[in-house]
């Protein structure tokens, strides 16, 4: 029985039936809408209609629920078996309308009120960037305005594309924080070219802190993880949201908008470990864009073990007493 539930939720078991066997859940958890004593639940949003460049991400859950199936019960690196502590489970994906973005944004917040009336946190997995305003929205009226660290090759926080367009994977964290959806705010792992000098006023203009990818692989990830999580309580909601493209593309090259000189595959799993001791409340993962990745899935397996670590993250916050609600 996992930790202080009255409901016993785990993987199916690899010893009696096989990984490569079975409807495809995330970590082979099981597929479930009763959200009773759940703790997380991984929820696919297949919706990739707010991209700006390379389609695809709308099949991002899926691949990922699929390159998840050789995940195991016990993270050594973090000395913990997250789902003796943690209830999860895999909710299914969102009834996203294609082509519609106002109305794909509603269906994603009526999910994700669900989970927050049940108390239930949500991992949730892209499709692309714009689908993380709506999730901010019913996270905001959870915790009130949470703290953001937003792993990324691109700002996001352009106003608007193509004669007035403002929901896009472009322009998300403009509205997040025009909303009023967040405190503080990090951006992590920028590069990349530009449209102009002034792109980054908007940073300025809101105190939002901006750590280069030449900051990781100048000073490791140790000591820059530790000057991002300086500026948050460790007490307070936090709320991550990492676009796979903040991966070099010969880690992740299965993405929308790829960018030459990335973290590591490696480097990027140390970054979400860094993450113990600070009060994660949520995570998505986006842009995950199938149709580009090599024969053997490699992005959305890295995708897959990056949810894997913050649930293993979690897990360790909630054993030592952070609690996710």
């Amino acid at each position: 029985m996992s930790k202080n539930h009255q409901r016993d939720v785990r993987q199916r078991n690899a010893m009696t039936s096989p990984r490569f066997a079975q409807i495809a859940t995330f970590a082979r958890l099981p597929y479930e809408r009763e959200l009773s004593d759940i703790d997380l639940a991984f929820v696919g949003v297949p919706f990739d209609d707010g991209t700006t460049f390379r389609s695809g991400a709308r099949m991002g859950p899926s691949a990922v629920r699929e390159h998840s199936r050789l995940l195991r019960p016990f993270n050594p690196f973090m000395n913990v078996a997250p789902f003796d502590i943690l209830n999860v489970v895999d909710w299914g994906d969102v009834d996203i309308i294609p082509g519609f973005v106002l109305e794909t944004f509603e269906k994603v917040q009526n999910d994700v009120a669900l989970l927050m009336q049940r108390r239930t946190a949500p991992l949730v997995c892209g499709g692309d960037h714009s689908i993380t305003l709506p999730v901010l929205r019913e996270l905001a009226k959870q915790h009130g305005p949470v703290n953001l660290i937003h792993f990324d090759s691109h700002l996001d926080f352009w106003d608007e594309y193509w004669e007035g367009k403002k929901y896009t994977h472009g322009t998300w964290l403009r509205r997040v924080v025009e909303e009023g959806l967040v405190d503080v705010v990090s951006q992590a792992g920028i590069r990349g070219s530009q449209y102009g000098v002034n792109d980054m006023d908007f940073a300025h203009d809101h105190n939002i802190d901006i750590t280069f990818i030449d900051d990781f692989h100048r000073d490791g990830v140790d000591q820059t993880m530790k000057r991002i999580l300086d500026r948050f309580s460790p007490e307070r909601p936090l709320y991550i949201s990492w676009d796979i493209d903040v991966v070099d593309p010969a880690f992740a090259g299965a993405t929308g908008t790829p960018e030459v000189g990335g973290l590591t595959s490696w480097q990027a799993v140390q970054v979400i470990r860094r993450l113990v001791g600070w009060r994660v409340v949520g995570m998505d993962i986006v842009e995950v864009s199938p149709p580009y990745d090599g024969p053997g899935g490699q992005t959305s397996l890295l995708a897959a073990n990056l949810f894997y670590e913050i649930i293993s993250v979690m897990a360790r916050n909630t054993a030592a007493g952070l609690s996710i609600f």
